[in-house]
């Protein structure tokens, strides 16, 4: 084995290592980064017997000018790690599995006050794990990543790592992400208006009766392999919910100060492991910008037609702005923020939209308005993201229009749907909790099929009822959606209803106590609160097939023309579809897309009573009319009081 490879540390892992390279190719012996790199090196090792995070960031600074590959192993608390092989000028480096690592950690909090004070102070020259034959087990290992290297072959710590657990000797290999903001290897341009372009290109159905553009198993290949790892992964963690009425499966995605669970909800846990994990990176892609940095920070005043005006779409009522710490200010034109550049689906073009409605809001400090995951959507397409997150502010709108003007809405024979899964779905939410299920349809007056689920209790104990919504061209797959969704919502008022059931009380009471998301169903499972929802629950009201109320639509090949379907009728209502491309580098790598769809007008989802968003949103005024249900204009004070209920 012809080569040259530099080796750097001092320690027993740095000896080991010397010892059998040196029988096969050129080496050369640094004991600290501080010695020049000599001319003609193809590979160098970073080897200590403990954690030196000082030294990993003086590597990259080193090697990657220079373009030497290096790769680094090292001791922490009992692990062993070996990479990743950073190669310079490619994303995924040192500091990148860094990351990853500390974030996929339960104690990810503490680790990060530890490697702050690592590379401030130092550390111990040797982890308290060390063992002659833990470090010879990885010196085998990394020697064997070598002569890969040095042969030309593929190595195995290319965005991988190796971990060896020092006490029993296990070694395991975990996939590393490239962070698109790495300060080292990130590559993030900035955000541009021809960079928000979006043009619809042919996008065929995987087929006719479906609304996706890729096959469910032409995904199963990278979603667990790329995303979900307990020691690296963007989400780190499964969990099959076995007292779900059907297949639910929770998966993790971990933030620097808590845990946050994303749920698939579907008829088999290999689908729902799959739909969690989509829906875990459609969370993480709606935290921030990471695949542009924004750089646009004015007043609204100043960019005049270039921007998207804040109020148009819903703000806080001007009393909540006046209570004492409202996370919130209320909208100043004159005041500067960061906007992000989407696309205006009505005039055409690009448009500048504030960054805090981008992307989550709650907790932005100087922010105006509370904007939370209305909709964002993931797809295997561009063209599917968006046609999903459009049916999100659909749904959503539906069901706050339908609370808001208490629309007395028809009710749904659910047998009357040609569908035995549906069917079946519902008796067996009958049989295994006792819940009978209504639906209820809340189309609005643009047509696009949506409908409110209701859960109501036949026992005589347990939570009383619980709502859900959904929005879909095929208004069964509506119903399908808003029953997993419910189930869930049952599972968690299930199990904290009566531990709850003060606090519900005091909600009940005084709206200003639902203060969280799952306050709202949480109130609703009371008894008591069910008289709120008479408007609904009118026995006597006559129900309707779903040929009565859903008209049949155009069967398209191609979801494009499904899309301009929806596109269309918002543009005869003249309401503007703004999107806001959120793709994460991590997703777009496996040709994954990610979108926040915006359309001005239509009611948003907010969860906090003190953080209702009506101000300015005339069609909460005005459709009820449209629909029949009104003869005239309802006005502010004829607007339901009360929290919703949506889960």
């Amino acid at each position: 084995m012809n080569g040259c490879v530099l080796v750097v540390g001092n320690g027993l892992m740095a000896e080991f290592v010397m010892g059998e390279l040196a029988k096969t190719c050129q080496v050369v012996r640094h004991m600290d980064l501080s010695a020049e790199v000599p001319n003609g090196v193809d590979l160098a090792l970073v080897l200590h017997d403990a954690w030196q995070p000082a030294m990993y960031q003086q590597a990259e600074a080193v090697f990657q000018p220079l373009g030497v590959k290096w790769l680094r192993g090292f001791v922490s608390f009992g692990d062993g790690v070996i990479g990743p092989l950073v190669s310079p000028g490619t994303p995924g480096c040192s500091q990148c599995a860094d990351l990853r690592r500390l974030m996929a950690s339960s104690d990810r909090q503490d680790m990060y006050e530890i490697e702050r004070g690592l590379a401030v102070h130092g550390g111990n020259s040797r982890d308290a794990w060390v063992s002659r034959l833990g470090l010879m087990q990885m010196a085998e290992l990394i020697v064997a990543e070598v002569q890969r290297v040095l042969h030309g072959s593929r190595a195995q710590t290319e965005e991988h790592v190796y971990f060896v657990n020092l006490k029993t000797l296990k070694t395991t290999r975990h996939h590393i992400l490239p962070n698109p903001l790495c300060s080292v290897c990130g590559q993030v341009p900035d955000d541009t208006p021809d960079a928000a372009k979006i043009s619809l290109e042919s996008n065929p159905k995987v087929s006719r009766n479906s609304y996706r553009s890729r096959k469910v198993d032409d995904l199963k290949a990278v979603l667990v392999r790329d995303y979900l790892d307990y020691r690296t992964g963007l989400l780190n963690g499964r969990l099959d919910d076995l007292a779900s009425p059907f297949a639910a499966v929770t998966v993790n995605l971990p933030l620097m100060r808590a845990d946050e669970g994303t749920a698939g909800r579907t008829l088999s846990y290999e689908e729902s492991e799959l739909t969690a994990i989509l829906e875990g990176l459609e969370r993480y892609c709606g935290l921030s910008p990471r695949s542009k940095r924004t750089v646009v920070n004015d007043s609204f005043r100043n960019l005049g037609h270039q921007a998207l005006n804040p109020l148009s779409v819903g703000v806080h009522a001007p009393e909540h702005y006046a209570l004492p710490d409202f996370p919130f200010q209320s909208f100043d034109p004159e005041r500067p923020m960061h906007w992000v550049w989407g696309y205006s689906f009505l005039h055409q073009r690009p448009i500048l939209v504030p960054e805090l409605l981008a992307y989550y809001s709650l907790g932005c400090g100087d922010g105006f308005v509370y904007e939370t995951s209305n909709g964002c959507a993931l797809g295997g397409s561009l063209v599917e993201a968006i046609f999903h997150g459009i049916l999100e502010v659909v749904e959503r709108d539906a069901f706050l229009m339908t609370w808001y003007a208490q629309l007395p809405l028809p009710r749904l024979n659910l047998h009357s749907a040609d569908d035995p899964e549906l069917h079946l779905m519902v008796d067996r939410l009958r049989a295994l909790k006792g819940y009978e299920i209504l639906a209820f349809d809340a189309t609005m007056e643009h047509g696009i099929p949506s409908v409110w689920v209701l859960a109501k209790n036949t026992r005589r104990k347990g939570a009383n009822l619980a709502c859900a919504a959904g929005a879909h061209v095929d208004p069964v797959r509506a119903v399908k959606s808003a029953i997993h969704e419910i189930s869930g919502t049952l599972l968690m008022l299930e199990a904290r209803y009566e531990e709850n059931r003060e606090a519900c009380l005091r909600m009940y009471r005084d709206p200003y106590e639902v203060r969280h998301m799952e306050d709202h169903s949480m109130l609703y499972s009371l008894p008591q609160a069910e008289e709120r929802l008479r408007f609904l629950l009118d026995h006597n009201r006559k129900e309707t097939t779903f040929d009565e109320a859903f008209k049949p639509r155009a069967a398209h090949t191609d979801l494009t023309d499904d899309l301009k379907d929806l596109l269309h009728v918002f543009h005869r209502l003249q309401l503007d579809v703004i999107v806001i491309d959120q793709t994460a580098p991590e997703l777009k790598r496996n040709g994954l897309y990610c979108v926040k769809v915006l359309i001005p007008g239509m009611l948003p989802m907010t969860f906090g009573y003190h953080l209702t968003r009506l101000e300015g949103l005339e069609r909460v005024l005005t459709v009820p009319v449209h629909l029949g249900y009104a003869t005239q204009p309802l006005t502010m004070s004829d607007i339901n009081p009360h929290p919703h209920p949506f889960p």
